[in-house]
């Protein structure tokens, strides 16, 4: 009630005055949406200036950026799953701190893991309020080898594979689930990497499972990995699921996770993690391959509008 009648204060100022303009840059699979549609064109009617892009090919958010600094933009909304979120989140910390817009959060995606989180509206309109009039708090975005960023969390493991092979059309169909039944249909490539992590006063060695470095809570459509990261203390939360006794370990970690055994956690402003035979990190659903990541946090890097009661704020 708190945060509706929040939303209404600032709706009916922003009446009296105007509303900051925003540029909504939209996945190109939610181009189609006709409740968006008639969600952007109630708040034009209220006097907002949302100017929209529609992405086709990977570049285009960090082009619309640009674009959206000549048109003096305060906002950036990111329209889709963590995916965009994440695009465009690293290409506004490569902007000088002083240049970079707010970035507001529009769920579009399959598992929509980060804005779930973090407890954006699914309702379009209201996520759309909070996106353009909600309150900017300074966010922590995570960097892997100096280069490649994440928002929310970089998974490794058995975890890694199903989130990428998962198809498109049982994702549609089922959302976040899909992930977990394309999981269990491919059981017979279950296989644990041996690695080497180490981060502060933080050193472990084994065969990993699954492997959650999380700046946020949740990922692979609604698995909580990472259950105790805050997105603005300068930390990662660091989970690994071992490979010992695989099929146990699965499903004690998946239904009981709070009673598993072959769970190892740490926290740390960094980890370096070191893989003979090297492995697969997906980073918001990019994937990231290699032998050496060093992952370590660049904080309050983003103001990022959220709501006023976010679990993951400390």
């Amino acid at each position: 009630l708190c945060y509706t009648l929040l939303l209404t204060l600032k709706k009916g100022a922003a009446r009296m005055a105007t509303y900051p303009d925003s540029l909504l840059i939209l996945n190109g699979k939610s181009a189609g949406n006709d409740l968006l549609r008639q969600a952007i064109q109630g708040l034009r009617d209220d006097g907002a200036r949302i100017h929209v892009r529609v992405t086709w090919e990977k570049g285009d958010a960090a082009r619309y950026i640009n674009e959206a600094l000549g048109l003096g933009v305060s906002t950036i909304i990111s329209g889709g799953g963590d995916g965009t979120i994440n695009e465009i989140a690293s290409a506004l910390i490569d902007l000088p701190p002083a240049d970079r817009p707010v970035m507001g959060i529009l769920p579009l995606g399959t598992a929509n893991d980060f804005a779930t989180s973090a407890g954006i509206p699914e309702e379009l309109e209201k996520a759309l309020q909070l996106a353009i009039l909600g309150k900017a708090t300074a966010v922590d975005i995570a960097q892997v080898n100096d280069k490649t960023c994440f928002i929310n969390m970089a998974t490794g493991g058995f975890g890694t594979r199903i989130t990428s092979e998962t198809p498109e059309k049982l994702k549609a169909a089922l959302g976040g689930v899909s992930y977990l039944i394309h999981g269990l249909m491919r059981m017979d490539t279950l296989k644990p990497d041996r690695c080497e992590i180490r981060g502060e006063d933080f050193q472990w060695q084994g065969d990993a499972l699954v492997i959650g470095i999380g700046n946020g809570r949740q990922a692979g459509g609604g698995q909580q990995l990472c259950p105790e990261a805050l997105i603005n203390d300068g930390q990662l939360q660091l989970r690994i699921f071992t490979g010992d006794g695989l099929l146990p370990a699965l499903f004690t970690t998946l239904t009981q996770p709070e009673e598993s055994p072959n769970i190892i956690a740490g926290k740390s402003a960094w980890f370096e993690v070191n893989a003979p035979h090297g492995m697969t990190f997906n980073l918001d659903g990019e994937p990231l391959s290699g032998t050496q990541f060093r992952i370590e946090v660049l904080p309050g890097a983003l103001q990022c509008r959220l709501p006023p009661d976010c679990v993951l704020l400390r």
